[in-house]
């Protein structure tokens, strides 16, 4: 399986993507998946639509983009986090 390169996006780039970034991470090694995370502010998606497998965010977008985008907003609440990440992976493992 070849690496994916996963954008993490929030709006300032630091503080949810953070979280949300920590558990892909950790979804990754668990599962044997090779991943490149590029952890970034929101507005600067489209720098890597060359690039990118898969954006997960925890900002309002309503760009479309080459790539699945999966609305991670969720890690916020704590509310639906499992299915949120059970999403993530089935990306990781196409």
């Amino acid at each position: 399986m070849a690496k994916k390169t996963v954008l993490v996006a929030c709006g300032a780039g630091i503080a949810t993507s953070t979280v949300v970034n920590s558990a892909i991470e950790e979804m990754a090694k668990e599962n044997g998946i090779d991943v490149n995370l590029v952890q970034i502010k929101i507005a600067e998606v489209g720098s890597y639509v060359d690039t990118a497998d898969l954006l997960v965010t925890t900002a309002m977008t309503k760009t479309e983009y080459p790539f699945p985008v999966i609305n991670a907003r969720n890690f916020l609440t704590g509310i639906g986090i499992e299915d949120t990440k059970k999403q993530i992976l089935e990306e990781l493992k196409k």
